[in-house]
């Protein structure tokens, strides 16, 4: 049998070089507008970011401070509600940002050299990296300011971080579909949203729930995501239910049915 030679080998055609670059250019371009129009209008700006979360941790531990003698773990109230808030905000306003990714940049998706991926690249890129910055910000105060008795394992915070991105990602892209092709699930989805914050374990620990209520809260990907990030401030919570490749598995698959549905429905959905 004869050796390949190098021209029976595949490669990139000048078409996909001139293609790749200008999707890039593209994303950048995308990011850099929706800098300008989401954190550039407001005198805020940014601060808004992080101003939300903080809020959030504040009236939490102000509440429960006042009821109990200290949080289900550690000991201090802000430090354990700021690792059940953070992911929770970076998964739920990434996949929103995401979702809405389409309806955002309508207007810029007539030219052929913009793509629905482009559009849904650009918002996750940029809100990520903001998301990441208001968390490095909010738990670096809050170990700075007070005297919280952790050694914070980065690698672990790191990787539930990286699952809720990803799980953000995929929900979003996957409701970046329903959102334009049904408008009506976008209210749905907003009410569905409502009692997430208690089902996802971000005021309490999973492992102090009755059998009959943890085995319902175990398929919610987002109570992974939260006891892997508390798994890494708190080295003494082990979290054993902790599931990585769920949380992962189950992105994957909102976002592949969500670029297959994206793709087989865009013309339709874009001439309305």
């Amino acid at each position: 049998m004869s050796s390949p030679t190098i021209s029976s080998l595949p490669m990139q055609t000048p078409a996909q070089h001139r293609r790749s670059f200008a999707s890039l250019r593209t994303i950048i371009a995308l990011v850099l507008r929706e800098m300008s129009t989401s954190y550039g209008r407001s005198p805020g700006g940014y601060l808004w970011a992080v101003l939300e979360p903080v809020a959030g941790i504040a009236l939490l531990s102000a509440v429960f401070s006042i009821t109990f003698a200290k949080p289900a773990l550690g000991v201090n109230f802000p430090l354990f509600y700021a690792t059940g808030m953070v992911p929770f905000v970076i998964f739920t306003s990434i996949s929103n940002k995401v979702a809405n990714a389409l309806n955002f940049s309508r207007p810029l998706l007539a030219y052929p050299s913009v793509t629905f991926i482009d559009a849904i690249a650009a918002r996750f890129l940029l809100n990520m990296l903001t998301e990441i910055m208001v968390c490095y910000i909010v738990f670096a105060g809050i170990l700075l300011i007070f005297d919280t008795r952790v050694i914070v394992n980065v690698p672990i915070v790191a990787l539930g971080l990286l699952m809720s991105g990803s799980l953000a990602l995929g929900v979003g892209t996957l409701n970046c579909f329903l959102f334009t092709r049904f408008p009506l699930w976008q209210q749905a989805w907003s009410i569905l949203m409502r009692p997430m914050f208690i089902f996802s374990c971000v005021i309490m620990v999973y492992d102090r729930l009755p059998d009959s209520v943890s085995y319902w809260f175990w398929f919610n990907p987002v109570v992974h995501v939260i006891g892997m990030v508390r798994h890494g401030v708190y080295s003494s919570y082990v979290g054993t239910y902790i599931s990585v490749s769920y949380v992962f598995g189950f992105s994957a698959v909102c976002m592949v049915f969500g670029l297959i549905f994206l793709r087989r429905f865009q013309y339709s959905m874009f001439e309305r």
